[in-house]
């Protein structure tokens, strides 16, 4: 069946505008023109659409998108099964806030007891299943899939008074890290100690701790740039000098 950008947005649930800059950016190009000028989509456009609007469903950038779905190995069946893995990982996340927020509401009533930690246990497993989703499969590559566990289960048994220190030192790094890159130096005393505070909070999830694996996680920060992005959204260059300031710090 073949359809006009009107009826595809109408199918999908897009707009005629997201499928016509779908068009100009190259990611899904229409069948063919027909002679009054219109696009014409047909079926491998509409099963190409439907992958397009999963991995959107998954945050995964246009550009991304399209690099995946323009690799000559790519395999339609493969990607639709990892798609189901994505989306009952996400079932499994809201079942369990909802029972969270269930026993809440039975702990307010009085109906039942609910420790302190048990009141975030749905939290901490969405922190961990966001991990995995943006990160997981390039860290249990690097990392194995022993540590991974170890150091997911370590963060799920954190009292709420760990898990304030620790995301309180996670801004802390930021903020000193913006003042440590001032300095330009990384060997400095001011990026030494950004050093040092990043090996406390990575120490706060890792089951152990090793100056290689420390070493390895800043190069990671640079080679990846979804990392990047994240050290670097207040200054550009600030991941590769944390980097720089790990290196030092593990070298020691």
């Amino acid at each position: 069946m073949e359809y006009t950008v009107q009826k595809l947005g109408l199918l999908a649930g897009v707009s005629t505008r997201t499928l016509r800059y779908y068009d100009e950016i190259g990611i899904l190009k229409p069948a063919r023109i027909n002679s009054s000028g219109y696009r014409i989509y047909g079926q491998t456009e509409v099963d190409k659409l439907q992958q397009i609007l999963f991995y959107r469903e998954m945050n995964v950038s246009l550009e991304q998108i399209k690099a995946i779905l323009e690799q000559p190995d790519f395999d339609e069946a493969e990607a639709l099964r990892k798609h189901r893995a994505s989306l009952l990982d996400k079932r499994k996340q809201l079942d369990e806030l909802i029972c969270n927020v269930e026993k809440s509401i039975a702990h307010s009533e009085r109906r039942i007891t609910m420790t302190d930690q048990e009141k975030f246990e749905g939290f901490k497993q969405k922190m961990i299943d966001d991990n995995e989703e943006k990160y997981g499969e390039e860290i249990r590559e690097k990392y194995g899939e022993e540590q991974i566990n170890k150091s997911n289960a370590k963060l799920k048994g954190m009292s709420e008074a760990e898990m304030e220190r620790i995301n309180q030192l996670a801004e802390d790094i930021l903020a000193n890290l913006q003042v440590a890159y001032e300095t330009g130096d990384a060997a400095g005393e001011e990026a030494q100690a950004v050093a040092a505070m990043h090996k406390e909070w990575l120490s706060a999830y890792w089951d152990t701790y090793s100056k290689e694996a420390h070493a390895g996680l800043a190069q990671m920060y640079v080679d990846d740039e979804r990392f990047t992005a994240y050290y670097d959204k207040k200054q550009p260059g600030s991941a590769a000098f944390l980097r720089d300031a790990i290196v030092i710090f593990t070298s020691k």
